[in-house]
C-alpha cells in the first residue's frame, strides 16, 4: 500500500479572501495582497507550515513542524529580526568603512539577537569604529509593540488559539486560513479580541 498526494494546481487570489468571519470587516487591498503573497508561499513549503506578510513580501516563514504553534513562533523570531532591523540603533551601527554588503547585514542580525560567543563578539566588535551598546530586551519589546499591518496565512485550519495569542505580539491584524475546525468559533473569538480581521480560503494547502 503506498500513499500519493496529486499537484495542488488551486490558484490563490482574491477570491479567497471575501469570506471575512470576524467583527472586522474592513480589509485593504495592501492586506488582501499581503494573505495572497503568503497563501501562495506556504503553498510550496512543507507542512505544517504558516506565513507572515508585509508590504508585499515575505517577512517570516515557519514549516515542517508537527506543531503550528511552533511553526507561528519559528516563523515569529524571524518577523521580529526583520521589524528590528528598522530600529533607530540598528540603522545608526557605526561600520568602518569597507565592510562588505552582506557582513553589514549578518553584523546587523547578530546585533538584534545578541547572544554572541566571547569569540564571536569580539571579531564582530571589529568591524565597527565603536563598540555599539548593546540593544536591551526592553528597547526591543517598545520597538515591537509599534509593529501593526502583518499577514498571517496557514495552510491548514488552527486548531487552537494560541497560534492567534502569539501572532497578537508581532503586530498581525490579518489573518488568512482554510477553516473547517470545530475550534473556528474560538479562533476567531481571539481574532476578535485582538481586533484582527480573518477570512476563511476553504482551501488547504498541505504538503507531504
Amino acid at each position: 500500500m503506498t500513499f500519493s498526494q496529486k499537484r495542488n494546481q488551486e490558484t490563490i487570489g482574491e477570491e479567497h479572501m471575501k469570506n471575512i468571519v470576524t467583527a472586522k470587516k474592513n480589509i485593504s487591498d495592501d492586506a488582501v495582497r499581503d494573505m495572497i503573497v503568503a497563501s501562495i508561499c506556504i503553498k510550496y513549503t512543507q507542512s505544517n507550515s504558516v506565513g507572515f506578510a508585509k508590504d508585499g513580501m515575505m517577512v517570516g516563514v515557519g514549516a515542517g513542524q508537527q506543531s503550528r504553534v511552533d511553526c507561528v513562533k519559528l516563523a515569529g523570531r524571524k518577523v521580529c529580526t526583520w521589524y528590528l532591523r528598522q530600529h533607530p540603533k540598528v540603522l545608526a551601527l557605526p561600520f568602518k568603512d569597507g565592510v562588505k554588503r552582506q557582513d553589514r547585514v549578518n553584523a546587523r542580525v547578530r546585533y538584534i539577537e545578541g547572544d554572541f560567543t566571547t569569540e564571536e563578539k569580539t571579531r564582530w566588535e571589529e568591524k565597527f569604529t565603536e563598540v555599539p551598546a548593546p540593544l536591551t530586551a526592553e528597547e526591543k519589546e517598545a520597538f515591537l509593540s509599534e509593529s501593526t499591518g502583518i499577514s498571517i496565512s496557514s495552510d491548514a485550519f488552527f486548531p487552537f488559539r494560541d497560534s492567534i495569542d502569539h501572532a497578537s505580539k508581532l503586530g498581525v491584524s490579518y489573518v488568512a486560513q482554510p477553516g473547517g475546525s470545530v475550534q473556528d468559533p474560538q479562533i476567531t473569538e481571539a481574532c476578535d479580541e485582538y481586533g484582527m480581521a480573518m477570512c476563511f480560503t476553504g482551501v488547504r494547502l498541505f504538503h507531504h
